[in-house]
């Protein structure tokens, strides 16, 4: 039973250093087999399955007089699933897309604040928000828009210019 709790305690502690060391198990295997091992040889999957093994085997061998066989057996195949699980979560985490950088184009439509007034057929500067953050950018018009205005972008047509027109209230 001791070393049983003896790898589910490694497995714990390989949790950790995979925390602190992300990517160094990945980089000794890199190109193994044509890529055959990508992501199984991970330290959090190595970590999932040596966890499950010794603290499922330790909880067999304890709890059932079955004996030390049939607690390794046991206890494999529930690190086998946590190693896998942990496995699909990462590649799932990994494709996540959501984290994307915001483009220019995606200020088309919000609404900001004039800063610097925009003479007619002039550029001025707006106020906008782009993820979250306040971002000046130079702005035209179709008419003259005085400071404090509210805006409506209706164009990007250059990472650090917009198009706008008054919001109608």
């Amino acid at each position: 039973m001791g070393l049983f709790l003896g790898l589910g305690i490694a497995g714990i502690v390989l949790l950790v250093a995979s925390l602190v060391l992300d990517g160094v198990l990945e980089g000794v295997f890199d190109g193994a087999l044509d890529g055959l091992f990508d992501g199984w040889l991970s330290l959090p999957v190595v970590a999932g399955f040596v966890s499950m093994l010794g603290f499922t085997g330790a909880i067999v061998l304890g709890s059932t007089g079955l004996g030390l066989g049939v607690a390794t057996a046991v206890g494999a195949l529930a690190g086998a699933g946590a190693g896998w699980a942990t496995y699909r979560m990462s590649r799932a985490l990994l494709r996540d897309r959501s984290g994307e950088a915001p483009r220019h184009g995606d200020l088309v439509g919000s609404t900001g604040t004039v800063v610097t007034d925009i003479p007619s057929g002039g550029y001025g500067e707006v106020l906008l928000r782009l993820a979250g953050q306040p971002v000046k950018y130079a702005a035209t018009a179709d008419g003259p828009l005085a400071r404090g205005a509210e805006v409506w972008v209706t164009a990007a047509p250059s990472p650090t210019s917009v198009a706008v027109r008054p919001v109608e209230h």
